[in-house]
């Protein structure tokens, strides 16, 4: 949206000294295709994309709505215009509100000094780049014209929508997620555009979470077999030749019936941690935003934990061992007790602090080094870098966390394992050191690691894909 609006800047600007009418009347006609005197919401989504302004169906139909006020299905000039006004009004506060000195022009340091009073810090570069996008005419600062222009035909109305109009996220699971929520705007819950997106991120984890589950489950075998027992190719040999084929998606299905319960779990969570952290009112932070998702990721996996003990039997059990997911439940409670379903959540619910800490730390650090060195005319990073920016971060996430993931799993499949020697957490680290030394405590990373590439490019495609089936509308 940043780029092809500065296309339609031009062509308004040059009717700015005619009078308010004239500017309306001519931008009427440009969407009035068939001319007889009024714009149905066909000719309105064929007329600004015809003006390069394609906002999307959502966008589109809000304007529609809004202006129409006589209901009639049609917008006439006289509700065309008055809708024009009014939104001009809300975009001339907004404009006063980043304008801090007064001095009817906005610079970048007004604008890096209004987001971080919002609790959004960008760096003068950053900001820089979005007056370059507004910007008609090179002087690097924004009039109320140039303004009122950018945001002519743009839905939003106010500060914080024209923020989130500016800040750009994506739902990309790749199976050991444990980041930050999407934040949805009051108008995407009132639409359903919230449950959309969400279930597509669902439907786009199952899909890249089974694509990958031959690694994951490799994975987590030489987790649990430690060094001696197992390589890569060693382990797919293995595993191939006591099950077959199909034995290397063992566990999956519980891998995958968890994506519901835990996103919404997470997400209702997320939601109220940060009621509960901020005043009402008060805008949420970026501190806030990462301690309310590592509450809500901590949460969640309270919930739906026993799920993660079963997919690890699942994955380490031999072919018979267990009929299905009811049958590894039932077995586990009759010969372990309900404890056993808790084993490792200890070292489990630790890992969630450095992982999503550094997960959100390094993804930040890594767009922003982008946007501050290598972007030229965009504030958006595009597809490629903030995939890019997330594999990275993620990765970096699970290095830190990892030691704390693998003796998680040792602790779920012990009894299955080690026989009778049921070792608590800090026994566990003992024995791996004393035994493996410390790349002991990093067996399996390596499959681990194989798998974030394919699982966020397959979970990014089919994300899209269902967003645009579920007819998610494009921010």
């Amino acid at each position: 949206m940043l780029r092809w609006l500065r296309g339609f800047v031009l062509p308004v600007a040059a009717c700015q000294d005619a009078e308010p009418p004239t500017r309306y009347e001519t931008l009427f006609q440009a969407l009035d295709r068939n001319g007889d005197g009024v714009v149905d919401i066909g000719e309105l989504q064929q007329g600004l994309k015809s003006l390069g302004i394609p906002l999307g169906q959502d966008a589109e139909e809000k304007i529609f709505v809004t202006g129409d006020i006589n209901k009639d299905g049609k917008l006439d000039f006289e509700e065309f215009m008055k809708y024009l006004k009014d939104h001009e009004k809300k975009m001339k506060l907004a404009f006063k509100s980043l304008d801090k000195n007064n001095d009817g022009k906005i610079e970048a340091s007004e604008i890096v000094q209004s987001l971080k009073i919002l609790g959004l810090t960008i760096s003068e570069q950053q900001a820089e780049l979005i007056l370059r996008s507004i910007d008609a005419d090179g002087t690097m600062t924004v009039d109320w014209n140039e303004w009122r222009d950018y945001f002519l035909f743009n839905p939003v109305t106010d500060i914080e929508e024209i923020i989130r109009f500016w800040k750009h996220s994506t739902g990309i699971d790749i199976g050991d997620s444990l980041t930050i929520p999407d934040e949805f705007t009051e108008d995407e819950k009132k639409s359903g555009q919230w449950w959309r997106q969400l279930l597509a991120g669902g439907i786009a984890g199952a899909v890249s979470r089974t694509s990958t589950a031959p690694l994951d489950r490799l994975k987590v075998m030489m987790q649990v077999h430690g060094s001696k027992s197992m390589n890569i190719f060693g382990g797919f040999r293995q595993m191939i030749k006591e099950g077959g084929v199909r034995s290397l998606w063992r566990g999956n299905g519980t891998n995958v019936i968890k994506i519901a319960p835990e996103t919404a779990i997470k997400f209702w969570a997320y939601e109220q941690y940060k009621k509960l952290l901020t005043e009402e009112g008060q805008k949420v932070g970026t501190f806030e935003r990462f301690i309310s998702g590592s509450m809500a990721g901590a949460t969640a996996q309270t919930f739906i934990y026993p799920m993660e003990v079963m997919k690890t039997r699942l994955a380490v059990g031999k072919t018979g061992q267990y009929s299905g997911i009811y049958d590894c439940a039932k077995k586990i409670l009759k010969h372990e007790g309900f404890g056993a379903f808790y084993k490792g959540y200890v070292p489990n619910l630790l890992g969630i602090i450095p992982y999503a800490g550094i997960d959100l730390a390094v993804y930040e650090l890594l767009k922003s080094h982008w946007l501050d060195n290598f972007a030229k005319d965009s504030v958006n990073p595009g597809v490629v870098v903030l995939l890019g920016c997330g594999a990275l971060s993620s990765t970096c996430g699970q290095l830190a966390s990892y030691p704390l993931a693998l003796v998680r799993t040792r602790m779920q499949a012990q009894a299955m394992v080690e026989g009778a020697s049921q070792l608590n957490m800090v026994g566990l680290f003992r024995r791996i050191i004393s035994k493996e030394g410390i790349p002991g405590l990093y067996r399996g990373i390596t499959p681990n690691f194989m798998k974030v590439l394919p699982a966020v490019g397959i979970s990014y495609v089919v994300y899209e894909n269902m967003k645009q089936t579920l007819g998610v509308t494009q921010k």
